[in-house]
């Protein structure tokens, strides 16, 4: 195959890219670069129609590609369709620009995409499923599935959109963005708090007799601060994992392992 400088992306190129982007882009992650191969597998097929098979200018583009990458999932192919609308346009001559436009959107996209694919709608949606699966309510499974379907066709979407607005999307809606992450950062930090109130049901069982009247430590701490040691379990789990060599299997363990002894010991019940 010759080189095709000329050559416009299909749609056909867009579902090619979309199911390479949702099957396959986090099967090459890696230490050393993380997520270079899965990008560069998601476009090789577009970089061989551009370039040509075997061409010097394929093997530059694809040298450039294998760099350094890493960003929310959810997100990348934001990032993979104003990249093809500029190698479109401008060829080999655009890799710095490709370049430059990989290295500056992948940190912010990847915290966008955490806040609201890996934080925020987990958290509400799971916390809701998880409630409605509690009371014995199958709705909850219906509503969970739905949720990750939505983010599956967002995903296949959001494509051919940064495709067709090319590089002019960053600049039309950095502000857009900037404000989405500060809302999501804050509506997950609020869900989470909500999920530590309703769904670590734990209260002090021990009931200690101080000069013969029995102190009960759960109605005094209510009377502080309701719900105050789910909240203090919270925070003990957050210190843990700030530990030197603690990983969250290990917190999980240790919590499990005081839960069976405080709660045998009628210390700790549940509420």
């Amino acid at each position: 195959m010759n080189s095709n400088s000329n050559y416009k992306i299909t749609d056909a190129d867009i579902k090619q890219i979309n199911k390479r982007s949702l099957f396959a882009f986090q099967l090459g992650w890696n230490y050393e670069r993380m997520q270079n191969s899965g990008y560069l597998y998601t476009i090789l097929p577009q970089l061989r129609k551009m370039y040509g098979d075997g061409t010097p200018e394929l093997k530059e583009m694809m040298k450039a590609h294998v760099q350094f990458f890493n960003t929310s999932p959810f997100f990348n192919t934001i990032v993979t369709g104003i990249d093809l609308a500029i190698e479109e346009n401008e060829g080999i001559k655009g890799k710095e620009s490709v370049n430059g436009l990989k290295v500056g959107l992948m940190g912010p996209f990847a915290a966008i995409g955490d806040s609201i694919f890996a934080a925020l709608i987990p958290a509400v949606f799971g916390a809701l499923a998880a409630a409605m699966a509690k009371e014995g309510n199958p709705t909850g499974l219906f509503i969970w599935v739905l949720a990750n379907i939505a983010i599956c066709v967002f995903r296949w979407k959001q494509l051919h959109f940064a495709y067709e607005k090319g590089v002019s999307l960053v600049t039309e809606m950095r502000d857009t963005l900037n404000a989405l992450t500060d809302a999501a950062t804050v509506l997950g930090v609020f869900m989470v708090g909500a999920l530590v109130a309703t769904m670590i049901n734990v209260k002090f069982g021990w009931v200690p007799n101080i000069g013969g009247v029995s102190v009960n430590i759960q109605n005094d701490l209510d009377m502080i601060i309701p719900k105050l040691l789910p909240a203090a379990i919270v925070g003990f789990v957050y210190w843990l994992l700030g530990k030197k060599n603690m990983t969250s299997t290990k917190a999980i363990l240790i919590v499990l392992v005081l839960c069976v002894v405080l709660g045998g010991l009628g210390v700790l019940t549940k509420a």
